[in-house]
């Protein structure tokens, strides 16, 4: 195939293929931001490849079936600079597989700027170097200072008494019998737990809320 690309000069053009990936964070998350981007492009239905998982590292089926596939001179296209990874160091490692190792282009969507297509001599590369590395470090920042905000919100409603997690399966039957007993000492704790058909350590757990819930 053969695909239009820009230089500084003008209209060129590169022999290779054109791709797209995509990557979204978890799988109840929507892609179809990206997808919409990418095939208004447009990029062939069958050259977009999806994840949906976490981008804490590359160990993404998708995204290894893309990079197999990658020859010299195709083309690369994605939404965002985060979706290729999660901190600086990631980004910056894939940006020089694709481009140096792979040797094809790629064209963020979201910033013109970072295009290889583009300014292809010394100034050029230059250029796109610093907007890489800033938009590298912009990305693990916000995604820092997203952890932060939200361990303080855990830290705030844990103030305000708020529990989080799955509330606790219902007492078993006998359960209040078996506890005054063994809180009386007529019974030992293994016997009680037994009683109730649960693991000792769920037992007096399970008295410790019990016990906290008559005060």
């Amino acid at each position: 195939m053969i695909l239009p690309t820009l230089s500084k000069g003008g209209t060129t053009t590169i022999t290779g293929n054109i791709y797209g990936y995509i990557r979204v964070s978890a799988r109840d998350q929507n892609e179809d931001r990206q997808l919409v981007a990418l095939r208004g492009i447009p990029v062939p239905e069958r050259n977009i490849f999806t994840d949906k998982q976490s981008g804490k590292d590359f160990n993404r089926p998708e995204y290894k079936k893309l990079v197999k596939k990658l020859k010299p001179d195709d083309l690369l296209y994605v939404k965002s600079i985060d979706r290729l990874g999660r901190s600086y160091t990631e980004i910056q490692n894939q940006w020089r597989i694709l481009t140096k190792e792979k040797q094809v282009d790629i064209v963020v969507l979201d910033m013109p700027l970072l295009d290889t297509r583009r300014g292809k001599d010394l100034m050029g590369t230059f250029l796109s170097d610093i907007v890489l590395q800033v938009l590298s470090f912009v990305a693990e920042n916000e995604r820092t200072n997203i952890r932060q905000r939200q361990a303080e919100g855990i830290a705030a409603a844990k103030a305000r008494g708020v529990r989080f997690g799955r509330p606790p399966r219902p007492l078993p039957e006998g359960y209040h019998s078996a506890y005054r007993r063994w809180k009386a000492g007529t019974i030992t704790g293994s016997a009680a737990a037994k009683e109730c058909g649960m693991p000792l350590s769920t037992f007096r757990y399970r008295a410790e809320l019990y016990e906290k819930s008559l005060r």
